[in-house]
């Protein structure tokens, strides 16, 4: 396909033109969404394979792949934290703080369900992502910040629209307003998912890896990604996250969502303090004796 050929400029009326700038981004494009239309009939039975699935296409422009330094992480959380002070929608808010933590696209946290979340292997499920059904490993922040997100009325969306049915769709205002404040021109959503891949490679984690995290998949890397275990790669997007975390959520307390057995446990120790024995008086003084040598050892690291 030559980039070339698809340049043009041509009038077809009174002050009523056709301007296609062309080139090698037009090419690719043309080449994705055919790729898309056959994947689609594949799906469906219609055609046994997608001849556009091997095609070779250059996928840049030679260009450098725009991603965020952490000082400039650092400048999206602040700006992120001060539009939620000024009453900013808290749903646009939450995607654009999980858009940054996790390196999903776009709609793969706006739509997100919360039958796609796995709080207790620290995953996402994702029934249909652009690659189809994908496992996503996710570091501690995230899964924290879902933790502190309320189910509204029994909707399958974490991020449910303010009207009507669906999810959520309102992040393209406060998205904006979010890189002018943050003094980040020209930084999408993608930006992000940019950003969790440099990371990531910038620390040593192996490709393979860093394609998990991001839910890549091509021909040439299935077989790889095949064979991954859950658990390195949970750890993987662990230690790639908590340098975006740490940046981006300098104030929050990143322990961990809580796992099925930490949720019991906390149930059995409600109900025990309710007791007036012996047993329930001693349990109530330990855990206020580990919580004074806490804040003690937390004070004493604060004054050096």
């Amino acid at each position: 396909m030559l980039a070339s050929k698809t340049a043009k400029n041509e009038k077809i009326g009174p002050r009523r033109r056709i301007i296609v700038k062309g080139g090698p981004g037009a090419s690719r494009k043309v080449v994705r969404d055919l790729s898309a239309v056959f994947s689609f009939a594949k799906r469906g039975e219609i055609v046994e394979r997608n001849p556009v699935a091997n095609a070779a296409v250059r996928k840049t422009d030679g260009q450098k792949t725009r991603f965020l330094t952490l000082e400039e992480v650092g400048r999206l959380g602040g700006a992120l934290d001060q539009l939620e002070s000024e009453g900013t929608n808290i749903k646009a808010i939450n995607i654009a703080r999980l858009w940054a933590l996790t390196g999903c696209r776009r709609n793969e946290i706006a739509g997100l369900k919360w039958s796609e979340i796995d709080f207790g292997n620290g995953m996402l499920v994702l029934e249909d992502s652009k690659t189809g059904h994908s496992v996503r490993p996710l570091g501690t922040a995230a899964p924290t910040l879902l933790q502190q997100i309320e189910q509204t009325n029994n909707c399958e969306f974490v991020f449910p629209s303010d009207t009507g049915e669906g999810h959520f769709q309102g992040t393209k205002t406060p998205w904006a307003r979010v890189v002018r404040k943050a003094e980040l021109p020209g930084v999408t959503p993608h930006t992000l998912r940019h950003t969790i891949g440099s990371t990531a490679i910038s620390t040593g984690e192996a490709m393979a890896l860093t394609g998990v995290i991001l839910g890549h998949s091509n021909p040439r890397s299935t077989a790889i990604y095949a064979h991954i275990q859950h658990e390195p790669s949970r750890k993987a997007a662990n230690r790639v996250s908590k340098k975006i975390a740490a940046a981006f959520l300098p104030k929050a307390a990143l322990t961990g969502p809580l796992t099925v057995e930490d949720q019991k446990l906390l149930q059995t120790l409600k109900a025990r303090f309710g007791k007036a024995d012996t047993s329930a008086r001693e349990l109530r003084e330990a855990i206020a004796a580990l919580v004074e040598q806490s804040a003690s050892e937390h004070d004493a690291i604060n004054a050096a």
